[in-house]
């Protein structure tokens, strides 16, 4: 895991990211932006759980094509969840937060994760861990409306111009953030470089 000091505010962005490209970027520019973050983990995950692998490129190329687009010194890329043995969310956020008791966490994941986020192992576990900051992204700003993560953890969203004090919320908490949108998507530029 990459160093952090006692107070920090630091936002935990995880996926596979096969390939990464602008549009992760830009959702890692909002969250340090809007989150008022000290760093941004960018963490590069052995595999999803939920998708196939079979066209999953190799972790170091995936690694380094994600320090290629990381520009800003506070997103820190790793992929320490290879080192620890899961793909899965909740178990990553348990090992950070039992090494890292004195530094404020956020969750961040763009919006078209929410319509399959009750899919993940222990969702509602990972809602309870940290808060969590959803950034917009293209088709999936009304998700937040009708998602089951959305619907059940209402209670707990805080309005979009508090996402600067979200750190401060004990979890559940979120927020949707809107903001520019990328078209990008990695499922689109796999199947392009596939034709």
């Amino acid at each position: 895991m990459p160093h952090v000091e006692p107070g920090m505010v630091v936002g935990l962005f995880g996926g596979s990211f096969n390939p990464p490209h602008q549009g992760h970027a830009l959702v890692a520019e909002i969250a340090l932006r809007r989150l008022g973050l000290d760093q941004l983990w960018w963490i590069v995950t052995p595999g999803n759980p939920l998708k196939s692998n079979s066209s999953l490129a190799p972790l170091s190329e995936r690694l380094k094509n994600c320090e290629a687009l990381a520009e800003d010194p506070r997103i820190k890329v790793t992929a320490f969840e290879q080192t620890i043995g899961t793909s899965y969310t909740a178990k990553t956020l348990d090992y950070v937060r039992a090494r890292n008791r004195d530094v404020h966490f956020i969750w961040i994941m763009g919006a078209d994760n929410l319509a399959s986020f009750h899919r993940w192992q222990r969702w509602r576990r990972i809602a309870m861990t940290f808060p969590i900051a959803v950034i917009d992204r293209p088709g999936s700003t009304l998700a937040y409306l009708s998602s089951k993560m959305a619907r059940t953890f209402d209670y707990a969203r805080i309005d979009e111009d508090d996402a600067g004090v979200l750190w401060k919320k004990k979890a559940p908490a979120w927020t949707f953030i809107h903001g520019p949108r990328s078209t990008l998507s990695s499922t689109a530029l796999r199947e392009a470089q596939a034709r």
